[in-house]
C-alpha cells in the first residue's frame, strides 16, 4: 500500500493551456511539475450535452510532449463507446510516446444518456461492455494472443505488439457498487467523485473484500479522489468561481454538487480534502476553478502544499 507521504497529485488541464504558443505551453507544464504535481489529466467525451468533447487519447498524446517528466492521465475514458482493440493500440502507442508516464482512467459514462445512444450503444449494456473490454485489453497488453467470445465482443487470434515495457495503471471510476467490483477484478485503483469521506472509506473496504474473493487481495492499490474545487484568497470569490464553471459544464444547478465541492482559501480546500486521505485516497486529481484562469497553477500549488502539510 502507498503511504500518505507517497500521495500523487494530478491537475486538470489548465483552461488557457491550448491557447498559448508552444514555448508557453511548455513553460506552463514545467510550472505544473514544479508545483508538486505528478501528472495532468483531462476528461474524454464524444458528444457531451451540447455536442462538446475532447478525444482523450489525442489530447494526452499532445500533453505528453510538453514535459518529459510530467505524467498524463485520461480521467475518465468512456470505454463502452469503443472497441477494445483500437483502445489497446492507443495505450501501446502512449507507452511509446510517454514511457512510464501514462495512467488510464476508465468509466462507463452516463451523465448524458444521449451521448451513449448517439454512438450506437445501448446505455443499459455499458457496464458489461466495459468489463469485457477491460478483460480483453488487459490480456492484450500482457502480450497474449486473445480469443474471446462474450456477449458484446467476439474476437479471434487478436494481438497487439509491442507489449509495453512499463505497466500502465488502470484506475476505475464510478460511484456504484458495480464500479467497485469492476475495480477489484480489473483495476489498479478506484477514483471516486462526489462522495462523502465515509462512503469513500466504505468503497475502499468493499474493493478489498471483492479483490480477495477473486485472488487479487495483494494488489498495491492506487485509489484516488477527483473533485472540482474553488480556490481564492477570498472564499466568496472561490465559491462563485467553481459554481459558475460547474454549471456551465454540467448544465445543472450547482446545489447538486455543492456538498462535495471544496471551496475557499488554499488552506480551507486542503482541510476539506484531508479526510479523503485518511479514508484511503493516495491520488488527488484536482480541477481548479478560480476567478482568473492564469492563476489556476498558482492556486493548485498552494493547495498541494497545504494538503501535504496535513497528510504527510
Amino acid at each position: 500500500m502507498y503511504s500518505p507521504a507517497e500521495t500523487q497529485f494530478g491537475l486538470a488541464v489548465p483552461s488557457e493551456l491550448w491557447t498559448l504558443p508552444v514555448a508557453e505551453k511548455q513553460a506552463l507544464a514545467s510550472r505544473i511539475h514544479n508545483s508538486g504535481y505528478n501528472h495532468v489529466f483531462m476528461a474524454d467525451h464524444v458528444s457531451f450535452r451540447n455536442g462538446s468533447g475532447t478525444d482523450g487519447f489525442v489530447e494526452v498524446a499532445g500533453l505528453s510532449q510538453l514535459h518529459d517528466q510530467l505524467g498524463v492521465m485520461i480521467s475518465i475514458y468512456l470505454l463502452p463507446l469503443r472497441h477494445p482493440l483500437p483502445v489497446a493500440r492507443s495505450l501501446v502507442t502512449m507507452a511509446k510516446l510517454a514511457p512510464g508516464r501514462m495512467t488510464f482512467g476508465v468509466g462507463v459514462g452516463g451523465e448524458d444518456r444521449h451521448e451513449i445512444e448517439v454512438c450506437g450503444v445501448d446505455p443499459r449494456t455499458r457496464g458489461k461492455r466495459t468489463n469485457e473490454s477491460l478483460e480483453i485489453i488487459r490480456r492484450l497488453l500482457a502480450g497474449e494472443v486473445v480469443d474471446y467470445q462474450g456477449e458484446h465482443f467476439d474476437i479471434e487470434q487478436a494481438k497487439i505488439r509491442p507489449q509495453p515495457e512499463h505497466a500502465i495503471p488502470f484506475i476505475i471510476g464510478g460511484r456504484s457498487d458495480a464500479a467497485l467490483r469492476r475495480t477489484a477484478k480489473y483495476g489498479d485503483g478506484w477514483i471516486g467523485v462526489w462522495c462523502s469521506e465515509r462512503r469513500y472509506a466504505e468503497a475502499v473496504d468493499l474493493i478489498q473484500t471483492e479483490a480477495e474473493a477473486c485472488g487479487r487481495g495483494d494488489t498495491r492499490w492506487l485509489h484516488g479522489y477527483q473533485p472540482w474545487v474553488g480556490v481564492d484568497n477570498n472564499p466568496t470569490v472561490a465559491k462563485q468561481a467553481v459554481r459558475t464553471q460547474m454549471e456551465a459544464f454540467y448544465k445543472v444547478p450547482f446545489e447538486k454538487f455543492e456538498r462535495y465541492t471544496p471551496a475557499g482559501t488554499p488552506a480551507d480546500v486542503a482541510q476539506q480534502l484531508a479526510g479523503y486521505s485518511v479514508a484511503g485516497s493516495r491520488l488527488f486529481n484536482l480541477k481548479i476553478c478560480c476567478e482568473h484562469p492564469a492563476e489556476e497553477v498558482h492556486y493548485a500549488g498552494e493547495v498541494q502544499r497545504e494538503l501535504m502539510k496535513l497528510i504527510a
